[in-house]
């Protein structure tokens, strides 16, 4: 039905479509630009399609999607704050033309769905989990927070305290724990998740599940009286605020946002996530911390690539024998390579 370099979509017996992420030229599945367009190119394809009554979204990869590229965030967040808010709005109309198919949709989730991954995830009506898969949002360890539906969505499915605490703390939460909070709707061994996912689907599409009710739970205003909200959302900005400290505003931020939403429907909450995203983009923090993490990433490839033609190491030796010195030998011996330290002095 669909051909992409990132995205195929495949017709499945039943009148099921299947949107499978599978990245032609990586080893793993990223929300790109590329990626992003072609998601539009793929629903608009499948919404084309009469015969459709159902949606399967998976991955041909050993893991669902890592998250954005953060390699194009240098060029995007160079814009101006606006510019990035109608970016990230206009992105999430995309999202939105996935979670407004008029039939029940699935995500089946392997591996890791971090970010973006775990954002598309939830645009579908359920999703059901591989029980070694792992799923979070951790946009704040970047000094950001999500920008594609995630403090929408996610709280909205599983409460306001349990969303703050997923997305403020960045962590990621294994099978169990997303089952637990009705995250995911259901856990089961990787070698059985796409039949699982598509018994789900099917049962939905029979009328045996109210994916209809499913999907306005996500689309409609956070249900908290205000008197819970306001005892929820102080005492998480309290709390949150001492634990993350004045250089780093992206955890309170994602509760302000989550707050200003919780009276709003899908589409003007995304309006305050995509000004919150904006904002926490051109902070000096947000650049560091991309650039800490671009910078890691780089020297891990290089290692990687010198370990395949290193030569075994049978004895080190450093000369000067001081912090720096005794830092390297250290390193060393705890390797279990021998080192021998050589100073000016005995």
């Amino acid at each position: 039905m669909y051909q992409g370099q990132s995205i195929q979509v495949t017709k499945l017996d039943g009148g099921i479509a299947e949107l499978c992420f599978d990245n032609k030229t990586d080893s793993v599945n990223k929300f790109d630009l590329r990626t992003v367009t072609e998601l539009a190119e793929a629903t608009k394809a499948i919404t084309a399609d009469a015969g459709i009554t159902g949606l399967l979204v998976s991955s041909g990869k050993d893991v669902f999607i890592v998250g954005a590229d953060i390699t194009e965030f240098g060029k995007n967040f160079q814009q101006s704050e606006e510019e990035i808010a109608k970016w990230a709005f206009e992105a999430n109309q995309i999202f939105n033309a996935v979670e407004d198919l008029p039939f029940p949709s699935i995500t089946a989730i392997n591996g890791i769905a971090l970010g973006g991954g775990l954002e598309m995830a939830l645009t579908t009506d359920y999703r059901v989990m591989s029980s070694k898969a792992q799923i979070g949002l951790p946009e704040v360890k970047l000094g950001i927070m999500p920008g594609f539906g995630g403090t929408v969505r996610l709280p909205r499915l599983i409460g306001a305290d349990n969303a703050i605490e997923w997305i403020s703390g960045g962590e990621q939460q294994k099978a169990e724990a997303a089952l637990k909070v009705h995250a995911v709707d259901g856990v089961v061994a990787p070698e059985k998740l796409k039949e699982a996912a598509l018994k789900m689907l099917k049962a939905a599409q029979a009328g045996q599940f109210d994916w209809k009710a499913r999907r306005e739970q996500k689309k409609s205003k956070l249900g908290i009286d205000t008197m819970t909200g306001m005892m929820v959302f102080s005492t998480a900005k309290g709390f949150i605020a001492g634990k993350a400290g004045k250089n780093y505003p992206a955890p309170v931020a994602v509760v302000s946002a989550i707050e200003k939403a919780a009276s709003k429907g899908r589409d003007d909450a995304l309006k305050i996530e995509a000004a919150g995203f904006a904002k926490l983009a051109k902070t000096s923090v947000a650049d560091s911390l991309i650039s800490l993490f671009l910078n890691d990433q780089f020297l891990k490839k290089k290692a990687k690539s010198a370990s395949k033609i290193a030569k075994p190491v049978k004895q080190a030796a450093v000369l000067g024998a001081g912090i720096m010195g005794g830092g390297i030998a250290y390193q060393s011996a705890s390797k279990g390579t021998p080192i021998i330290m050589k100073d000016i002095a005995d």
